[in-house]
């Protein structure tokens, strides 16, 4: 018998609090991490991983057989979860459900339950297996991308997370409730969340409004509407927000004059079998009596709920009862919640994208230094087997001498510098390999081994390489999954947008040579006559003055181009408006511009959107005479930091941009007054990063045989370059107007300016003499246009068009404009339509065949045909 102790140890004293505190965190952070919440890298929970990894293991692909569910289920319970099999199967039917899942993990065979709520049946009735865009979650596993960890048991290990070459986080969305958090993540389209991956690979400081321009909202395997974009706006910006989901629907006409009602998309999540109850309880219930039957015509084409209309019932009236009193329309609540680096938080829009690009880099580095390793290892057998060839029939005497392999492996090392690895793979080449053919097989393949080590440590030295395989991959992804949204977007009767706010009037945009931007009503500025002196547009300085000038909407877009090729986007209603004789603002405030960059170009644009079979591309060209065209399209999406639009020379900058359709012509005008005109066809579309093509030859001297002539009427010397750019509209009581810098200026036929191609000299379009002055620019313009000219002072004049006669080309010109004293014209552009209100003063337009100007010596109202050295 043993004696008890007399004085046994006694128990340690623990404070039932802090163990309570201590057991109860250890099981939250637990539930956390390890259950309901998913991980921002693959977007998966632990028990979604384990099912799809148990899935692989057991070669369960998506162009293999199905299994029993109860196989998969019994293998993930075993080996990686150990929980309850009803747990593991619901996660697979989940995974399997068409209108749970915007991407579906799992291909089932059998009933995995309904959108009416039926329960699937049990797991040894259904089969399963993995669908084809699993095999992007899974990609390069094995080439030690990611962490492993020991299962429950150490027996066994497990990814900590997979390689994910999908955002699936966004795409398939999250739902989970955790200890005191909850997370709601709402499915996504992937082509618009890929481009948005794109777009922030291309401008890592793009902002949460210019990733919305691409991923425009959640999209719903059930389709619907969502209602308004404030919401949306929200949870992106800030991790939380709430969506109004409403269900779509239409009306049809009985034969018997009546209506119906017809349900076909219902919100996501929605029970349709409990919406129909609820609907004919409230038509029981006389809350509803407008309804005379309702009936669910569901099939497998898709879904229907016909609801019957009474005689004369309105179903405008209906729909809006159905969508107060039934989940028709409902709110869905969106939390960004999910695990980064091992913690809950939540995340917008922008740091889900930064969190998935950053994890696909890591894995790029991690795939391509395993492929290094292996490369490398690879090359160092081959470079023995190659001495071995090279060296033949000595490598074969010196096995054949050898006593046993050991002493043959040794002879090989010391007579060759072989290492012990490549002089094995010697000794366990066989025979055929010996052919002259796989001779050549051995040198070729270790000539493509080293092309490929040097590829991939270029790879691992260049981030900017990794970024553009990130971003190939990610472009074959779109293109081999990518859809076309399913729940449109629609706008609610109490939403205001910011365009709702803006009347849409034409505006008059000016921009200082300083680089002050702002706009002002068109009317601000009254018509006056040709000759008139003007009124000032723009307050300026000594050092300022307007150097560009353009008319559009409050709603358009204006695409601003940089001197340096770049390009970038402002609604016109987001420019500041200033008074008459302000400045306005500082373009550096609006635009992002470089230390050495300036506004060159705006182009007003009304829609990115291009109808069907139509083409439409941005003219761009150069002072330097070069002329390149691009599909609008290219231009639809906005970044912060700008785009490039056409990759320049350091000695040139871009002078004009336009739209074209593909079958314009276009004019250029030179400073010196030569014209070329040419068809757009001469130019092949390019992409934004294309230099272009030459479209006029601009000498380096003085190009018109008139100065050599009358070297007293030569204006000064100034440099050669492009002024002027028209795409000609075909219309053919339309002219070709040109003014020069000391105010005056002509209207010649469009015709006057004959076909040639691109690259030409030119013809003549107006006289560059001291009297004229250099030339300032053109456009095209008919008899009831009115065109506004700006001076280096500022002042601006508006004149009809009607007032000036049409007369020959190679002409001087008449006076436009009455400048004082070293004021000199700069710039000028077409209304874009006339505007009432004029001053009572003012006549009615002139007879436009009447000439009424001041004519200087020697100017002719007739063409006198081309001038010498023309061509």
């Amino acid at each position: 018998m043993v004696e008890a102790t007399e004085n046994p140890a006694p128990f340690p004293t623990i404070s039932i609090e802090k163990e309570l505190r201590k057991s109860y965190l250890d099981y939250a952070m637990s539930v956390i991490i390890g259950r309901a919440l998913p991980d921002v890298r693959d977007g998966l929970k632990p028990v979604h991983r384990r099912v799809l990894f148990a899935m692989r293991e057991l070669n369960n692909y998506y162009n293999r057989p199905f299994l029993k569910s109860a196989r998969i289920v019994g293998d993930v319970i075993g080996k990686y979860h150990p929980h309850g099999d009803s747990a593991v199967y619901d996660t697979l039917v989940r995974m399997a459900q068409n209108f749970s899942m915007r991407y579906p993990l799992v291909n089932g065979q059998g009933n995995f339950g309904s959108v009416d709520g039926d329960p699937p049946a049990a797991m040894r009735y259904t089969e399963a297996r993995m669908t084809r865009i699993d095999q992007e979650l899974i990609s390069d596993l094995d080439k030690e991308t990611v962490d492993f960890i020991a299962n429950y048991d150490n027996s066994l290990s497990e990814p900590l997370v997979f390689p994910a070459r999908i955002p699936n986080l966004l795409i398939n969305g999250a739902a989970g409730i955790a200890v005191g958090m909850a997370t709601n993540i709402p499915p996504h389209n992937l082509r618009e969340v890929i481009d948005g991956l794109i777009a922030m690979i291309e401008d890592p400081n793009i902002t949460v409004s210019g990733l919305m321009e691409v991923i425009t909202g959640p999209d719903f395997p059930t389709g619907a509407f969502i209602c308004g974009r404030a919401g949306i706006r929200e949870a992106y910006e800030t991790g939380r927000g709430s969506l109004l989901l409403r269900s779509k629907s239409h009306v049809e006409k009985q034969k018997n004059g009546r209506e119906s009602i017809i349900i076909d998309e219902i919100p996501y999540q929605q029970n349709k079998a409990t919406l129909i109850e609820r609907i004919a309880m409230l038509v029981k219930e006389k809350k509803i009596d407008s309804i005379s039957e309702v009936r669910d015509e569901s099939d497998r084409q898709g879904m229907r709920i016909v609801l019957e209309l009474k005689k004369d019932e309105n179903a405008e009236v209906v729909l809006n009862q159905l969508y107060k009193m039934t989940p028709l329309q409902r709110s869905y609540g969106i939390i960004l919640l999910s695990i980064v680096n091992n913690r809950p938080e939540i995340l917008n829009l922008r740091q889900i994208l930064e969190h998935f690009i950053l994890h696909r880099k890591t894995v790029v580095y991690r795939r391509t230094a395993y492929d290094l390793r292996k490369a490398e290892e690879k090359a160092h057998i081959l470079e023995g087997l190659k001495i071995a060839i090279t060296n033949l029939d000595e490598v074969v005497e010196l096995i054949k001498a050898s006593a046993n392999p050991q002493e043959a492996r040794d002879g090989l090392m010391a007579r060759f510098g072989l290492s012990a690895l490549q002089a094995q793979a010697i000794l366990e080449m066989r025979l055929h390999r010996l052919t002259g053919l796989e001779r050549e097989k051995i040198i070729e393949e270790y000539d493509a081994l080293i092309k490929e080590i040097s590829w991939l440590r270029s790879v691992l030295a260049d981030e900017t390489l990794v970024l553009k395989i990130i971003r190939e991959e990610f472009e074959a992804i779109r293109e081999q999954y990518g859809d076309d949204r399913r729940t449109e977007i629609i706008e609610t009767p109490d939403e205001i947008l910011p365009e709702d706010m803006i009347a849409r009037e034409e505006m008059v945009v000016t921009v200082t040579h300083a680089g002050y931007i702002k706009r002002n009503p068109v009317d601000l500025y009254r018509a006056q006559r040709r000759g008139g002196k003007g009124i000032r547009g723009a307050g300026t300085t000594a050092e300022d003055f307007v150097s560009w000038m353009h008319v559009a909407s409050t709603h358009d877009t204006l695409l601003f181009f940089t001197n340096k090729g770049r390009v970038f986007w402002r609604k016109v209603y987001e420019l500041p408006q200033a008074g008459r004789l302000a400045r306005g603002k500082a373009v550096v405030n609006l635009l992002d511009l470089g230390p050495e960059e300036k506004l060159a170009a705006i182009l007003p644009v009304q829609s990115f959107e291009v109808p069907e079979g139509s083409e439409c591309y941005v003219l761009m060209v150069t002072k330097k005479g070069v002329v390149k065209k691009t599909v609008l399209s290219e231009f639809s999406r906005p970044i912060r930091r700008g785009k490039i639009a056409l990759t320049i020379r350091e000695d040139d900058e871009i002078l004009a941009a336009a739209l074209t359709y593909g079958n314009n012509e276009i004019l250029l005008l030179s400073r010196e007054g030569m014209a070329v005109r040419f068809h757009e066809s001469d130019i092949r579309p390019m992409g934004r990063s294309a230099s272009g093509v030459r479209g006029i030859n601009l000498p380096g001297a003085d190009a018109s045989a008139d100065f050599a002539a009358e070297p007293e009427e030569a204006p000064p010397v100034t440099v050669n370059e492009v002024v002027g750019v028209t795409v000609l509209s075909g219309d053919p009581q339309s002219s070709i107007l040109v003014v020069t810098e000391n105010g005056f200026g002509k209207r010649t036929m469009v015709d006057a300016y004959r076909l040639i191609r691109r690259g030409g000299k030119g013809v003549i379009a107006i006289k560059a003499s001291a009297r004229n002055g250099a030339v300032v620019g053109m456009l095209q313009v008919v008899d009831d246009d009115q065109v506004m000219m700006i001076t280096n002072r500022g002042k601006i004049i508006r004149t009809p068009m009607c007032d000036l006669r049409v007369i020959g080309r190679s002409t001087q010109g008449v006076r436009l404009f009455k400048l004082e004293e070293n004021e000199q014209v700069v710039a000028l552009d077409r209304l874009a339509e006339a505007v009432n209100g004029e001053d009572e003063d003012e006549a009615d337009c002139e007879d436009p065949t009447v000439v009424n100007r001041e004519a200087a010596p020697g100017a002719k109202d007739d063409d006198q045909g081309e001038a010498p050295g023309e061509g």
